[in-house]
C-alpha cells in the first residue's frame, strides 16, 4: 500500500503523458546559480563576432512567463558587431534556464525583459573568440 502511495506522490513531478515539464516543478524552476559564466559560454555559439562589445548589461534572474512556461529568465543587453567595426545597435535577449542550467536564448524579449533592472556585465565586453 505504501509503494502505491509513494507511486502516486511520484507522478506529480513527471510531465503529463510525455508532454513537456509543468511550469511550477521545483525540478524544473531552480534558480541559476553559474548564470554568468553559462551565458558568456553560450554567448560564444550565439554571436558570429564576440570581440568588442559595448554598453553589455545583465539583470537578475526572475521567474517570467516565455513560450507559455514559466522558467527563470535572466535579460542580457548588448551591443554586438553587425560586420567588421560595424555596431548593430543595442539588442535585448533573453537566457531562459531549465533546472538551473542554460537553455536557449530568446531574441523576441520585449515581454520577459521589460521590468529588467540591467546592471553593468563587463565580463561580457572581454570576450575573446
Amino acid at each position: 500500500m505504501a509503494a502505491v502511495a509513494l507511486g502516486g506522490c511520484a507522478n506529480d513531478l513527471l510531465p503529463a503523458a510525455g508532454g513537456p515539464p509543468r511550469a511550477g516543478d521545483d525540478e524544473i524552476n531552480v534558480n541559476p546559480a553559474n548564470y554568468r559564466p553559462e551565458i558568456l559560454g553560450a554567448m560564444h555559439a550565439y554571436l558570429n563576432d564576440p570581440t568588442g562589445i559595448r554598453d553589455a548589461g545583465i539583470a537578475e534572474p526572475a521567474l517570467k512567463s516565455v513560450g507559455g512556461n514559466t522558467r527563470y529568465v535572466v535579460c542580457v543587453r548588448f551591443n554586438g558587431k553587425k560586420t567588421g567595426n560595424v555596431y548593430a545597435g543595442v539588442k535585448e535577449i533573453a537566457a531562459v534556464f531549465v533546472a538551473g542550467r542554460f537553455d536557449r536564448f530568446v531574441d523576441q524579449a520585449k515581454e520577459p525583459c521589460a521590468e529588467a533592472a540591467y546592471k553593468p556585465f563587463p565580463e561580457l565586453q572581454k570576450l575573446a573568440r
